[in-house]
Formats: structure tokens, C-alpha cells, sequence
């Protein structure tokens, strides 16, 4: 199915979760949440796949439950539908987010784990690939893009405080995120192209990730 926007009432679907997340509300949207967004968001990443796919990694679309376990919000469902073309957590991500907010796009290392950090920090302290990984970024910020991730309060043991690039060295994630209001774009195929051109310019972001981070070698928790 080629992607034609998303369904007219899929910000609607959303609001109305976030103020009723029951199983009550969700078995009596559901067809809504299957049509109007999950649908469209699996026809967006056919589409996606074939450029940013090949020699990066694979897409999926997230299921919509929340991993309660450990969590003090009971809530079942996840308030938003995301997508990702990755080849694993950490290595570089292009990531694409429709709910209440709008339309949310991404890359970089969302998550990093023990060994991924190691190399991301050796990585950065290197002048070669650190100074490249700061033209990217800036770039990305002079574009309107915010660079945002978790970040230490002091600079990792072993960094000198004088260190040129000791902000980016204090970072335990990395990403760039952009965010666009509901509008009438989402709802039409012109919506492909906005994801699309997003993508492209986190291309060099997510490539430097798969080339001096790539995927955890340790096993998921």
C-alpha cells in the first residue's frame, strides 16, 4: 500500500488516549488506531526502506504496549506510534514518531550500551573523528534540528577538564530530534517527503554512528 498520509483522525485517536489509556478506550479505537495510524506509519516505512535501508539496517514499527514491569505509570498503551530503520540500539537510528505533538523525526544513538559508550568515547577523543562528529552536529543545529541525550553533571573519569570536546565526552546518548505541530501535511502523501528529507539530514549523523559505535556486542537485558 503507498503511503497517502495519515488518517484524518489520528491525532484525534491520541488525544483520546492520553486521556483515557484503558483497555476500555483502546478495544473501542481500535480499528482507528489500525486504519488511520498504524497502517500508514507501516506504508511510510515501505516506502523509506529502499534509500535508508540497504547496508544500514531494518525497519519495524514499535508496538503500541507499555513494558509496565518495572515502571511506576500503569499505563498500558504507549500515547504515540514510532517507527525505525536501525541494524541495532546505539549504532544509529532514523526514527520517525506520529501522536499528539505531531510529527517527531530522529537520529543518532538513542541508547547506548556499556561497550557502545566506550567506543563512542574513544571515538570522539580522537581529533579525526571527534572534529568530524561536531561539523555534523552543528550543521544539524544550524538547520533547526535540537541536539538533545542524556549527559553526565561532571566529565567521565579519566577526561581532562581542558579537553576540546569534553561536552560532547560527558554524553552517555546522542541524538537529534525535530518536531512538527498537527497540521493538514500530515494527512497528506507530501508527509513522505518531509520524513524523507529529515532522514537525509541525519544521514551523516547516523552513518558516523554505524561506522565508530555500531550495534552492542552484550546481551539485552
Amino acid at each position: 500500500m503507498a503511503f497517502t498520509g495519515f488518517g484524518e483522525y489520528a491525532i484525534d485517536f491520541f488525544d483520546g488516549l492520553v486521556a483515557d489509556n484503558s483497555k476500555t478506550y483502546w478495544d473501542a479505537h481500535r480499528e482507528t488506531y489500525q486504519s488511520d495510524v498504524r497502517a500508514p506509519m507501516e506504508a511510510l516505512l515501505t516506502e523509506l526502506e529502499p534509500e535508508f535501508g540497504g547496508g544500514f539496517g531494518t525497519g519495524k514499527v514499535f508496538r503500541p504496549y507499555r513494558d509496565v514491569r518495572f515502571a511506576r505509570d500503569k499505563s498500558p498503551y504507549k500515547t504515540h506510534c514510532g517507527a525505525v530503520i536501525e541494524q541495532g540500539r546505539g549504532g544509529g537510528a532514523y526514527y520517525v514518531e506520529i501522536g499528539p505533538d505531531g510529527l517527531r523525526v530522529g537520529g543518532g544513538c538513542f541508547h547506548l550500551a556499556a561497550d557502545q559508550l566506550a567506543r563512542f568515547r574513544q571515538a570522539v577523543d580522537v581529533d579525526l573523528h571527534g572534529k568530524a562528529l561536531e561539523t555534523i552536529l552543528a550543521a544539524l543545529r544550524r538547520s533547526g534540528w535540537e541536539i538533545a541525550g542524556e549527559v553526565l553533571k561532571t566529565r567521565p573519569r579519566g577526561v581532562a577538564a581542558d579537553h576540546p570536546r569534553v561536552d560532547l565526552l560527558r554524553h552517555r546518548s546522542l541524538y537529534a530530534v525535530r518536531v512538527w505541530e498537527p497540521a493538514d501535511l500530515l494527512h497528506e502523501p507530501a508527509c513522505l517527503d518531509r520524513v524523507r528529507a529529515a532522514w537525509r539530514d541525519v544521514r551523516a549523523f547516523n552513518e558516523w554512528a554505524r561506522d565508530h559505535v555500531g550495534t552492542s556486542e552484550l546481551p539485552r537485558r
